[in-house]
């Protein structure tokens, strides 16, 4: 399956400097890799309501948001959250994405953990903060949410940026993103497997 990436955008705002910095690491791809962007305030997702035990689930229409962001994401070897870092986690519009993840594993004909497992799920974020760890929230946000479907991890690009533009100055993550996408993604695992040494792979 040749490389397809797709970029899921969560900032409020465009060109924000989480979005600046995904740009410069997209940028370093071979030009053969396929690039899809999707900015999620452009197309807003209704409130996730969870139906599981008590609802037959179908597949969203091709020509709906939540239909253009399923076929999207099934069809990516590669998804790249950038988001900003909200109240130290993901934005509410990515926050609702993921959410939709639950009920896509519902799906009937998608097989959406099977089909998620052993591709790749990176992250990208800025933060009004000159300290990384307070961005470890989110990073474990979707370092569970990979592990959970057997997908790999690129872990997060990190850069620093309040104001506009403020990720330009940020000289350090500029430097890593010209090599972000060009590391080795290693199979996620939970935290407490790493801890335990368990072997990799999904939970049941």
């Amino acid at each position: 399956m040749n490389r397809r990436f797709l970029f899921v955008l969560g900032s409020s705002r465009p060109d924000g400097n989480t979005e600046l910095l995904a740009r410069e690491a997209a940028a370093q791809l071979p030009a053969e890799v396929e690039q899809q962007w999707i900015r999620l305030a452009e197309h807003p997702l209704h409130d996730f309501v969870d139906l599981r035990h008590d609802s037959d689930h179908v597949r969203p229409p091709a020509d709906t948001t939540a239909g253009l962001l399923l076929d999207s994401t099934l069809a990516a070897t590669d998804i790249v959250i950038a988001s900003p870092l909200y109240w130290y986690s993901v934005s509410s519009h990515t926050k609702r994405y993921l959410d939709y993840w639950s009920a896509w594993l519902r799906t009937p004909g998608v097989d959406f953990k099977a089909t998620m497992a052993g591709r790749t799920l990176w992250g990208i974020t800025a933060l009004a903060d000159r300290e990384p760890s307070v961005a470890d929230p989110l990073v474990g946000t979707l370092n569970n949410s990979a592990a959970y479907l057997g997908m790999h991890f690129g872990g997060v690009l990190l850069g620093s940026g309040s104001a506009p533009g403020d990720v330009r100055e940020d000289t350090d993550a500029l430097t890593r993103a010209k090599t972000f996408f060009a590391q080795d993604a290693p199979l996620a695992r939970f935290p407490h497997q790493r801890a335990q040494n368990l072997p990799d792979g999904p939970t049941r």
